[in-house]
């Protein structure tokens, strides 16, 4: 059966610790001479229309390392730039690769191909979503912290795509979340109230506060985003205006638990959403952060486009 990933509520529990499980050991054996490819003689298409550096590297690289190809397809360069419609696109995708992943601005764009294709079709990053930095953040908390359920977290900034589906994350994996936004800046309403209800069985809790130092106070990961994401060029003067006030910085870490780890999902703008001295600080973790976006994404293309071979790992 056809699974695809557009969101992180598209995997269960089980599936999101499989890919936790599977991550760590492709990690670990990353430069085994011998290691599995499970994806050899498969294909995957990338579709860019938003500029890319860690995605566009970890999908392909680890396509690579998977024994299987990857196709990237700039938007400029193909012919849904010039008319043609996602459904009729989604088509001819389906007859040429064994899975599709697209970077873009519309979150309906990807909910199209997935409902037309007849491949696999992955979020790489929308405005409303990004499931697969998600799983590399669940992967580098479980890898410091030891564990994911019952941890508590502090989002603080934009209620932005990453926002969104780390509230995804609470609600299926049982940890506590806060999100600290200024007002107006929220995160949205519909991906919050479906991620409480599924608290209520994980164990989880997600709350939205407008003051950082509340959220932070105590928490075991202090985790911040850009206030400007792409395509909001034309806002930067406002949210800059908005945000003041709201740098993760060493005070503000100081708030949170004494052995508290500090994540973004980068990239960073040092002095605005996060300090220098944090970003670069012992308790940063986000280069090992960046590092993980490659085994996740290589578990989560294994569990999509060979399920049968998910069988051989953890």
């Amino acid at each position: 059966m056809k699974r695809g990933l557009r969101r992180l509520a598209d995997l269960g529990r089980g599936e999101i610790e499989w890919i936790l499980k599977t991550s760590a050991a492709l990690k670990k054996d990353r430069r085994a001479p011998n290691a599995p490819k499970p994806l050899e003689g498969r294909s995957l298409g990338m579709i860019f229309n938003k500029p890319s550096t860690r995605t566009r590297v970890s999908f392909e690289v680890g396509m690579v390392q998977l024994g299987g190809h990857a196709v990237v397809l700039s938007a400029d360069q193909i012919q849904m730039s010039r008319g043609e419609t996602v459904a009729d696109s989604a088509r001819i995708f389906s007859r040429y690769l064994d899975g599709l992943a697209i970077r873009t601005f519309r979150q309906e764009d990807v909910d199209e191909l997935s409902r037309v294709a007849q491949i696999p079709v992955i979020n790489m990053l929308t405005d409303m979503h990004h499931p697969c930095q998600a799983l590399a953040d669940l992967f580098t908390i479980q890898e410091k912290l030891g564990s994911v359920r019952g941890v508590k977290m502090a989002y603080v900034g934009d209620g932005n795509n990453v926002a969104n589906s780390l509230i995804e994350a609470a609600g299926i994996m049982g940890f506590h979340l806060n999100v600290a936004t200024p007002r107006g800046y929220e995160p949205d309403e519909i991906i919050l109230a479906a991620a409480r209800d599924t608290a209520k069985s994980s164990g989880g809790a997600i709350n939205l506060y407008n003051d950082p130092a509340e959220a932070v106070r105590s928490t075991g990961v202090v985790y911040t985003d850009t206030w400007v994401s792409m395509g909001q060029d034309g806002e930067a003067a406002k949210r800059l205006k908005d945000f003041e006030g709201w740098q993760v910085d060493s005070k503000l870490v100081g708030l949170a638990a004494r052995d508290a780890i500090v994540m973004h999902c980068l990239p960073a703008h040092r002095g605005e959403e996060i300090s220098a001295e944090v970003l670069d600080g012992p308790q940063s973790v986000v280069w090992d952060q960046a590092e993980n976006r490659l085994h996740t994404q290589k578990a989560a293309l294994i569990l999509l486009l060979n399920p049968a071979a998910a069988a051989q790992y953890p």
